[in-house]
């Protein structure tokens, strides 16, 4: 055998062991990892002191606070009357909305030039595709409160492209070729991001845009979520749900509000397609998080907790307080997808369900025929 053929032969044998050692490598890995405790599934967002400025404040959940969290972030953000959630856009995620309390002025722009200028009231949502230029304004006479969610769970609302950090690294000569004032203006323009100043309290009707008219966006960025029917009403709840079907320019993210009665209980069920971010409105709740592999893991959530469940995992959510509890939802898909455990089990022929379950077929036959999604106390479902 020639020294040629006898390095090719070797080298081969030496690139098949390391394969061999990265896919064991692998295996054990994942075999491991099926192991591992399930991690917190909950952050206790609201009490953070977060960013607060003269006109507002910021309190977030990303991957960094709820390692969990990889595919979805949360933001709680309060603004006074006037306070001013300056021009800035978003790199790396698209910005999804609900308010809580309170009113809010929006203005957006997308790389076509078309823009937006809506007010938003409780119960409505927004929706920014990824990089379209915002702002956000409190409209008074009190404080509004509203939640962001991002579709992704590295963003950070600490680490956006704000106008006045943008413009307070850009040299001012750049600027005044640009922008027509003379250099000394810009040099009096703040240095550092202001984040959330305070401004005065914009006017009833909204003003014209400095261009004089309207260039308006083909799809609108509001959806008033909570003035609409109920998707599933029960007598221990309901659900209103905003997808890219009834909001089309939504196309990554997927929002819910689950209301549920003292004691009531949205079944167990799992999402095939999507990872879930939940941030808890009112009242108090209980969730198991099922990771397979015998891997379980039970938290109670309360009014501005942050939740988080992967794609996939199981889960269900119960109102153990004595007061009704209202959760927002968020997918990080335009679609909405679930599968609960009663249409699970109704699909499937009563013996193969005793099976299973090693019960007897009169037992089986008794459970849900139907879905059940929501449930009272009493476990009958609607």
């Amino acid at each position: 055998m020639s020294d040629v053929n006898r390095r090719e032969i070797l080298g081969a044998a030496a690139v098949t062991a390391v394969g061999l050692l990265g896919v064991t490598g692998r295996a054990e890995a994942a075999g491991n990892e099926s192991q591992q405790e399930l991690p917190t599934f909950r952050y206790a967002m609201e009490e953070q002191t977060g960013r607060v400025t003269e006109g507002g404040s910021a309190k977030e959940a990303t991957v960094k606070q709820l390692p969990i969290s990889k595919g979805l972030a949360g933001v709680s953000m309060r603004l006074k009357p006037g306070g001013l959630r300056e021009l800035h856009w978003h790199a790396n995620a698209a910005e999804w909305a609900y308010v809580i309390k309170g009113r809010v002025r929006t203005t957006v722009i997308a790389p076509d030039g078309t823009s937006e200028v809506n007010d938003f009231e409780p119960g409505d949502v927004w929706y920014f595709p990824r990089g379209h230029g915002h702002a956000l304004v409190g409209l008074g006479p009190d404080e509004c409160h509203f939640v962001l969610v991002f579709d992704n769970g590295a963003f950070s609302e600490h680490g956006t492209f704000s106008i006045t950090d943008w413009l307070g690294h850009t040299p001012a000569d750049v600027l005044a070729k640009c922008l027509g004032l003379p250099e000394s203006v810009f040099a009096k323009f703040p240095k550092e991001e202001l984040y959330i100043p305070q401004g005065r309290v914009p006017p009833e009707r909204p003003e014209p845009p400095r261009q004089g008219m309207l260039k308006s966006s083909p799809q609108t960025h509001r959806y008033p979520l909570m003035a609409q029917l109920p998707h599933a009403r029960f007598p221990g709840g309901e659900e209103r749900r905003v997808s890219a079907r009834e909001f089309p320019i939504s196309t990554t993210i997927t929002g819910v509000i689950v209301d549920l009665k003292p004691g009531a209980l949205r079944e167990p069920h799992w999402h095939p397609h999507a990872n879930e971010w939940l941030y808890f409105i009112t009242g108090r709740a209980r969730m198991t998080l099922f990771g397979s592999g015998g891997r379980a893991r039970t938290e109670e959530f309360g009014p501005g907790d942050a939740g988080y469940i992967p794609q996939g995992f199981g889960h269900y959510l119960e109102n153990v307080g004595d007061v009704p509890c209202r959760v927002l939802v968020a997918f990080d898909s335009g679609e909405y997808q679930e599968i609960s455990l009663s249409t699970w089990l109704a699909s499937n022929p009563t013996k193969l369900v005793a099976d299973n379950f090693k019960i007897v077929d009169d037992m089986a036959a008794k459970l849900p025929d139907r879905r059940v999604f929501i449930t009272t106390k009493k476990g009958k479902g609607a």
